[in-house]
């Protein structure tokens, strides 16, 4: 399993990062005389920049912002000169990311985009101080942190064109990256996605957090439900659900009706020609990669939301470390009932997303045939049927992904259900050639 950071150094790490990007939010602000100091704030992506800017060699400025954080580094004492560090190794690395793939200096570019990311986690290692959610919790590990970077990625990009939900499967099984990457090659180039995935999310979570915790305006174009029966058999105990419904953040969202932010502070920092000139640093928040909560055996979650995984599945040494669990013993799969609590959220969920005009496509995800053993494979071919049935009636469009034998190959696992890296690349590039999602949804103006 790869790691970007030591798994030594993961939980000081996240928060540091936190820290540093809230400070760091709030002083990217225009700096200008001219500027009113009663305008309002806009997201990252809209605002605009000078017209030179438009004309600069983003390869140049951000070889000239690699010196200047290399230069500050020398120097560099305090947490708050290594958090400035730190910003500049995130502008030289958003300049060299913005070089055409098309460019000459693209190969090259990738290779320094890797060592800037070094250079930052140097600086970011440096600044490291403690900091609390800015936000009650949700007593989930996983969807405190995944809003919390969700909220950031906002902030710093705007809000995501295509929304990728769903529990842990959807987590590993869902590349953004490479999502987007698949449609520039379909001529629909700076396409943003994040992938929203939380531990142990049913539809009742997804529900909760689409409809009730994510802002309207802050909701994407089009949202990808990705998971399977577990998702949304209402015979199992919803633990995760349970956890959530009575949290403190919770009960004060639905008591106040103030969902979650991040502060905004005020600082000055300089600006230049790149993408975080005018905006305020806690809308910065998150370019790079936080550490999550070792569930599972997850290792640190990108910053499109993404928890990359590069083990391969093999059942010769997979079960001498874990049990063979048949289905009939499955918890997942026990007691299974598609027509209670579940299926209700998912309802809610169709409705709303109709209301707010965004498609809803729900994808079920591959399963290795070691795994589909007769019992979950009844389980399987009952809720490929249930969906179809219900996405006629509700008005969605499902996918099952389960048909694809190609997907089911066990080098693109991590363990019998859930996909790795690999898995997840093969899945996003499934996904573009699917004719039933409306991707040109993605380029009309919202």
């Amino acid at each position: 399993m790869s790691h970007f950071f030591d798994p030594r150094t993961l939980k000081s790490q996240k928060r540091a990062i936190a820290a540093l990007l809230i400070l760091l939010v709030s002083g990217c602000r225009q700096t200008s005389q001219s500027a009113s100091p009663e305008a309002p704030q806009q997201p990252l992506m809209s605002r605009s920049t000078p017209a030179s800017c438009d004309r600069a060699d983003p390869f140049a400025t951000a070889a000239n912002k690699a010196q200047t954080a290399a230069n500050l580094a020398q120097k560099a004492r305090s947490p708050q000169e290594w958090q400035k560090v730190a910003l500049h190794w995130m502008q030289a690395i958003e300049r060299m990311e913005a070089i055409p793939l098309s460019s000459p200096k693209r190969p090259f570019a990738e290779k320094k985009v890797r060592e800037y990311q070094q250079n930052l986690v140097i600086a970011q290692n440096n600044a490291a101080v403690g900091q609390q959610l800015p936000f009650e919790s949700f007593e989930s590990r996983f969807l405190d942190e995944q809003l919390l970077l969700y909220l950031s990625y906002v902030a710093a990009m705007g809000t995501p064109d295509i929304l990728v939900v769903g529990s842990s499967r959807a987590l590993q099984g869902v590349d953004p990256q490479q999502l987007e990457a698949e449609l520039a090659q379909r001529g629909q180039p700076n396409v943003k996605v994040f992938n929203f995935g939380v531990n142990g999310a049913t539809a009742q979570v997804v529900d909760t957090i689409v409809r009730e915790i994510i802002p309207p305006e802050q909701l994407p174009k089009l949202i990808i439900w990705a998971d399977g029966v577990r998702a949304f058999n209402s015979g199992r105990v919803d633990r995760t659900y349970n956890a959530i419904a009575p949290s403190k953040g919770y009960q004060k969202l639905l008591t106040s009706g103030v969902r979650p932010t991040l502060p905004i502070e005020e600082t000055n920092f300089d600006n230049d020609c790149d993408r975080t000139h005018g905006m305020s640093i806690s809308q910065i928040l998150n370019f790079f990669p936080i550490e999550m909560a070792q569930a599972t055996d997850v290792n640190a979650i990108n910053a499109n939301g993404f928890l990359p995984d590069e083990t391969r599945f093999n059942p010769a040494t997979y079960y001498q470390k874990y049990p063979r669990v048949a289905g009939r013993y499955d918890s997942d799969y026990a007691n299974l009932n598609l027509w209670g609590q579940q299926t209700v959220a998912l309802k809610r969920l169709v409705a709303y997303t109709k209301e707010q005009n965004i498609p809803l496509i729900i994808v079920n995800l591959p399963l290795t045939q070691d795994y589909l053993d007769p019992v979950r494979q009844r389980a399987e071919q009952q809720f490929a049927a249930f969906m179809q049935y219900l996405a006629q009636q509700e008005g969605f469009v499902f996918t099952n992904f389960n048909q694809y034998s190609a997907l089911q190959n066990n080098n693109l696992f991590t363990d019998p259900s859930h996909l790795n890296r690999f898995g997840a690349i093969a899945v996003s590039r499934q996904l573009i050639t699917q004719p039933q999602i409306p991707w040109e949804k993605l380029t009309q103006p919202q």
